[in-house]
């Protein structure tokens, strides 16, 4: 038979001993075949430069070369997480080496059975291909692009700005917003950080001490720095240009996974929420999403379609408890990257941070629709003097019911309206007085925190 008539090998290369259901028995060794039957198998070795060898051996290279196993174990596998008794180790979360091994078995065998294929096309396809074979559209340098829009693209791009932030007594994530050193993260993550205690761990594996540059615990953020000058900055977006239904994607180390990746898509923007720890409490108007976020995520970037950071990941809502650790059930919510830049450059420049006010306490005791300055003769302040509130006109036992036009149902909803502008900003404030309903413009000042 030519070498330009050779056929892919036939059933009975291997080792069977009966013809599968309704085929032929093979012919004997050396005899062509009959009209209408099989063709024989290969009766004679390839010559160099013809087609591949047959499957179950590597083309000779000399003499003594020895036959591919393709049934040999694999290599040794490390499961994710890095070294025994890292915080978050897989193991942790009932992933047990047998199985990571076996996965890791048949993607490797995967890859053996897919090159002899593809070498038996080659030289199908080829003919006399002569030197090495090569398989039909397959990617020289052994890559696959993935379009930027896509998760896997966002990933790629994000990823090597993340950081996993680790404590004595817990972990977090972060992200970094300048190559000289600066890192974003929340304040409840580095809140009981003692000098020496904080490490950053980046995509790349390796490792630096971090100090902290100052926090702001009204708006659950702070800011780190490491002696580095080689660090690749995220891109910050616009968070007042979002919408509800865009996809978003979020990247951070819950339960000490570093690197996870979830998607999503926003849920809600101006979500009134209070978060934080340790006595301090923060009061946020977030966004919401509904991207897979579990403790450890606290820190992480929140990203839009193009790869740019909308919010930081701040809370998350739980209706269960398992172990002392809450689980994402879709209602996540992240710090809008505008609060957080201005943050952060107030941070970066002085230090600390300040927010808006408008001088006046509210009573906590009171249950009707809005938020009422205390009254006089409460066991609070009232109203500042000489503050905002004050100067306005504003007295104790007023009800505040919108801010500019936004309606306001509790004491939170109001502070959180306040805190998301500036200091020095005017609001239109409708409040209700005696049965009356009133306007005033209050001019924000600002207090440090």
């Amino acid at each position: 038979m030519d070498d330009d008539q050779r056929r892919v090998r036939p059933w009975w290369a291997g080792e069977v001993d009966d013809p599968p259901p309704g085929l032929p028995a093979p012919p004997t060794y050396g005899e062509e075949p009959q009209t209408g039957s099989v063709p024989p198998p290969y009766r004679e070795e390839p010559q160099a430069g013809s087609v591949p060898p047959p499957y179950g051996e590597e083309p000779r290279h000399g003499e003594g070369a020895r036959p591919f196993d393709p049934w040999a174990a694999p290599p040794a596998t490390r499961t994710v997480g890095g070294p025994e008794g890292r915080r978050g180790h897989a193991e942790r979360r009932g992933v047990t080496r047998p199985l990571l091994a076996g996965a890791a078995a048949i993607a490797l065998l995967s890859g053996a059975l897919g090159a002899v294929v593809g070498a038996t096309v080659a030289g199908d396809v080829g003919g006399d291909v002569g030197g090495t074979p090569v398989v039909v559209g397959a990617d020289p340098a052994g890559l696959v692009e993935r379009p930027p829009e896509s998760v896997a693209g966002i990933a790629q791009s994000v990823l090597p700005s993340v950081v996993s932030v680790r404590l004595a007594d817990g972990n977090g994530s972060g992200f970094v917003i300048s190559e000289d050193g600066y890192v974003l993260t929340n304040n409840h993550v580095v809140a009981g950080a003692g000098d020496g205690s904080l490490v950053l761990q980046f995509a790349d594996g390796s490792e630096s001490p971090a100090r902290v540059i100052g926090r702001s615990p009204s708006y659950d953020l702070a800011v780190l720095r490491v002696d580095r000058d080689d660090l690749q900055p995220v891109v910050l977006g616009d968070s007042g240009a979002v919408a509800v239904g865009d996809p978003v994607v979020a990247i951070g180390s819950p339960l000490g996974l570093e690197g996870t990746v979830t998607s999503g898509i926003l849920s809600a923007t101006d979500r009134p929420v209070t978060a934080g720890g340790q006595g301090e409490t923060a009061f946020i108007n977030a966004l919401q999403t509904d991207a897979a976020i579990n403790p450890g995520n606290s820190g992480g970037p929140l990203v839009d379609g193009s790869g740019r950071v909308i919010g930081v990941n701040t809370a998350i809502a739980s209706l269960s408890v398992v172990g002392g650790q809450s689980g994402s059930i879709g209602l996540g919510f992240a710090v809008p990257i505008n609060q957080a830049r201005l943050t952060a450059e107030q941070i970066i420049a002085n230090g600390e941070a300040v927010y808006p006010v408008i001088g006046a306490a509210l009573d906590p005791t009171y249950d009707g629709p809005g938020a009422r300055i205390a009254p006089t003769g409460a066991n609070l302040p009232g109203l500042t003097p000489g503050g905002p509130a004050e100067s306005a006109g504003l007295r104790p036992g007023d009800v505040i019911r919108e801010v500019d036009g936004r309606p306001v149902d509790a004491p939170d909803e109001l502070i959180v309206a306040i805190r998301s502008r500036r200091p020095g900003d005017e609001v239109t404030l409708t409040y209700e007085r005696n049965g009356r309903t009133e306007e005033v413009v209050v001019t924000l000042d600002a207090q440090v925190g």
